[in-house]
């Protein structure tokens, strides 16, 4: 597997704080001016192990496959809805323009946008047991909702879907100008 592209940006503002992020196949560690370049050595290493553990965790295996999400609406059936929830079918299809998934409750099926095959997996599973809960309950009544919130991350994915579509329609990114350093200021660093 070959190394990844590592840009490391220097701050005077920054004092202690070190962090990385992923900007496309490049990753940015941002460190203190002051640093030594042994320090930055290590601490560059140090987050691109921190970085790697963190996007393994957040990656579901359902992303895989069509099977792979077959396999996961199992896995949340019996967790969070009794294993009452059994689709016929469950598969990938390309990204739709108004929702992230689907369900045909007198088919049994659930399609799943493409588009949430990089969120993290706590995400795509609340969509799983939404689309799932429709097989148990077709609206989005009171009884519904009482499915759904059987997932414990509910309200957070929730937030999580509605601040990717706030960003999509905003088009909000850092661009090649801007650091974190910016944002700092509002934090009190």
């Amino acid at each position: 597997m070959a190394e990844p592209q590592v840009e490391v940006r220097r701050s005077k503002r920054r004092r202690q704080t070190v962090s990385a992020y992923r900007d496309g196949d490049k990753i940015v560690v941002l460190l203190p001016a002051r640093m030594s370049r042994a320090e930055e050595k290590r601490w560059v290493a140090d987050m691109l192990s921190r970085l790697q553990r963190s996007e393994t965790r957040r990656r579901s295996p359902a992303r895989n496959s069509d099977e792979a999400l077959v396999q996961r609406c199992r896995e949340l059936s019996v967790k969070h809805l009794d294993g009452r929830a059994d689709p016929s079918s469950v598969r990938w299809v390309p990204p739709m323009r108004t929702r992230w998934a689907s369900c045909t409750p007198s088919e049994g099926t659930i399609r799943v946008s493409q588009r949430l095959r990089d969120v993290p997996g706590w995400v795509l599973d609340y969509v799983l047991v939404h689309e799932l809960a429709h097989l148990l309950v077709p609206g989005h009544g009171r009884d519904f909702w009482k499915w759904v919130e059987r997932y414990p991350k509910t309200e957070r994915a929730i937030g999580y879907l509605e601040g990717l579509v706030a960003a999509t329609q905003l088009q909000i990114g850092l661009t090649d100008d801007e650091t974190d350093d910016e944002a700092e200021d509002s934090d009190g660093d």
